[in-house]
């Protein structure tokens, strides 16, 4: 499982001319790999998150996921593709209110049409893997940040897909949270084989990537201090799981 962005060239409208968002991009995250994207605001950072998601279509290139070039499909066949093989984790988890943590990620599954009794089994297994099996019948409103980040990371994977898409998932947290997300990330990556694009203007969590690249004016590098995956620092032991 991997994910391939190939010459990708995105642009927008901007008065009489185009603005170009993404320039020719290249990008291989093959499966059980973490790739950091950084850049200044407006760099590119969404655009490029978005075509790798397909929710919007470049102007040129290819996107493949799984073995499958997206651009090549229609509407419909993008949708159900990324139904089944894409998970995205939002900056702001945007969990619904009135449902309970393990509600929140069985209406993933009963919208790809799997039945109630699965999908129960499977969203309490992936809350065990983010540390909330003891959080599952808790409302937003009664977890802290941390707690409903993980809970948005448990329900991105609970179609267990091929590519994690993950932006800024520790903005809103503080160092110690955040540290504990990204471990989490990493570890799941590892253990779920995904191909994972972490996008952060945190640097220090990058040492926790594989491979890390910085978009500039719409163009991607290696980032200038981090062309090599880097050694993890030594952090101190987590804290309670559903803390």
């Amino acid at each position: 499982m991997n994910l391939r962005l190939t010459d990708v060239t995105l642009t927008y409208p901007d008065g009489d001319a185009r603005l170009t968002a993404l320039d020719r991009v290249c990008l291989d995250v093959p499966g059980g790999s973490l790739a950091a994207v950084t850049g200044p605001s407006g760099s590119g950072k969404s655009s490029l998150l978005a075509v790798a998601g397909t929710l919007i279509t470049p102007d040129s290139g290819t996107v493949t996921v799984a073995g499958t070039d997206v651009t090549a499909l229609t509407r419909a066949e993008r949708a159900v593709l990324r139904r089944r093989h894409i998970g995205i984790v939002f900056q702001q988890p945007g969990l619904l209110p009135s449902l309970t943590a393990a509600e929140q990620l069985q209406v993933m599954a009963r919208i790809d049409g799997r039945p109630a009794r699965s999908a129960r089994g499977r969203a309490m297994e992936l809350l065990a893997s983010v540390g909330l099996a003891g959080s599952a019948g808790r409302r937003p409103h009664q977890l802290s940040g941390g707690q409903r980040q993980r809970v948005g990371i448990a329900r991105a994977l609970m179609n267990d897909p091929a590519v994690l898409l993950v932006d800024e998932p520790t903005s809103a947290l503080d160092r110690e949270r955040g540290a504990a997300v990204v471990d989490l990330l990493t570890r799941l990556t590892r253990e779920r084989g995904t191909a994972t694009v972490l996008v952060t203007h945190d640097r220090a969590h990058l040492p926790a990537a594989d491979r890390v690249v910085e978009v500039h004016d719409g163009r991607l590098r290696p980032a200038a201090d981090h062309e090599a995956p880097l050694p993890r620092p030594a952090r101190p032991a987590p804290a309670s799981p559903d803390r």
